[in-house]
């Protein structure tokens, strides 16, 4: 007989340094067209963003890395070894953050099993085995690294997470989602580019997930994608860090979609709507909250914890709904929950949580 599945807690961490305003201050100029500009300056306004992190350093005179001294001085844009030097670095100690964060919550000794998802990053021996040797774990542990499946990779992690506790009831699953987004600043004037970067920043999240009934239940996961969609959101790897493609048209196609009823059902798993008090929809934008909350006809205030999210800390890619169910697990009890994220396909992904007995 399959375990019941339980997300126990979850640690958050960011960088200290807030990059978010240097951002605004470096694209605006870039924008030749004042037409445009003024519109990039009414998007920035109308984000719903106010701070995105960057494990990026302050510049020498305690500037922004755009500045004088800083890893993007003068415009200049590092070559993609550079940039995965930092990631190799940063993106272990930021996980390993969020894991002491974690650890006041619950314990995370005899973990079993470590699952890891990131996109922004690549280096060897994995962040997966950094982490487990700097914790000590047992060379028994089994890993599993989710790459390069963007915002919905925190859906992935979790759903490898709770089949493998089905199977084995006694594993303790530590998950860990971290991006560093801030490593793929590009150079241009193009607006819909820069309106892209506007909403991304660093971050990572880490999980407990095993057969005790504390926290959020997981319950079955589903997945749908919108058709002919694949082009809409994508990263291109490119001499100058990995290039993200993230279409304007991207919450209108999901509007579109969350229009016709056979994809809105899937992408709640066939759940009813009436049925669901708890939402943990991905931060990809405000203008991606209001589309799911105009066709699910959702109440105010239903999508509480994913503007706080994208408020305080941008959209993160896959950590994002960490921080997420972070908010909702020290929120109200929820009696039916979904967690839903969108990402490259253009696909939903997610899964039903309710909070534990």
């Amino acid at each position: 007989m399959s375990a019941n599945v339980y997300l126990n807690a979850i640690g958050t961490a960011v960088p200290d340094h807030d990059a978010h305003n240097a951002f605004i201050g470096w694209a605006q100029p870039k924008i030749a067209d004042p037409r445009l500009a003024k519109v990039f300056g009414r998007m920035v306004a109308r984000s719903g963003i106010e701070h995105r992190w960057t494990v990026l350093p302050h510049a020498d005179d305690g500037g922004s890395p755009i500045g004088p001294g800083g890893f993007y001085e003068g415009g200049f844009m590092p070559g993609t070894d550079a940039r995965m030097r930092v990631y190799a670095d940063a993106a272990p100690a930021l996980s390993l953050d969020a894991i002491d964060r974690l650890a006041e919550q619950v314990e995370i000794d005899r973990i079993t099993h470590l699952v890891l998802a990131s996109c922004t990053g690549f280096v060897a021996p994995g962040v997966d085995q950094i982490i487990a040797r700097r914790l000590g774990l047992a060379p028994s542990v089994e890993r599993l690294l989710v790459g390069f499946m963007g915002c919905y990779a925190a859906v992935a992690a979790l759903r490898s997470a709770r089949h493998i506790v089905r199977s084995e009831p006694g594993a303790r699953v530590l998950v860990v989602c971290v991006e560093l987004c801030s490593l793929h600043l590009q150079d241009t004037g193009e607006i819909e580019k820069l309106l892209a970067m506007l909403q991304f920043g660093d971050g990572a999240g880490a999980a407990l997930v095993t057969s005790d009934a504390a926290g959020f239940e997981l319950e079955a996961p589903f997945a749908t994608t919108l058709p002919d969609s694949e082009q809409l959101i994508r990263w291109d790897i490119t001499d100058k860090g990995f290039e993200m493609h993230l279409s304007g048209e991207v919450p209108q196609r999901i509007a579109q979609g969350l229009a016709d009823p056979d994809f809105a059902t899937a992408a709640l798993g066939g759940r009813n709507v009436e049925d669901i008090d708890g939402w943990a929809v991905h931060a990809g934008g405000r203008s991606i909250l209001d589309a799911v909350e105009t066709a699910y006809h959702l109440p105010q205030g239903a999508l509480w914890a994913s503007r706080e999210t994208l408020h305080d800390y941008g959209n993160m890619s896959s950590a994002t709904l960490m921080f997420t169910l972070a908010k909702m697990l020290k929120g109200p009890r929820v009696g039916q929950g979904i967690a839903l994220a969108f990402g490259p396909g253009l696909a939903a992904e997610g899964f039903g949580f309710r909070s534990a007995a």
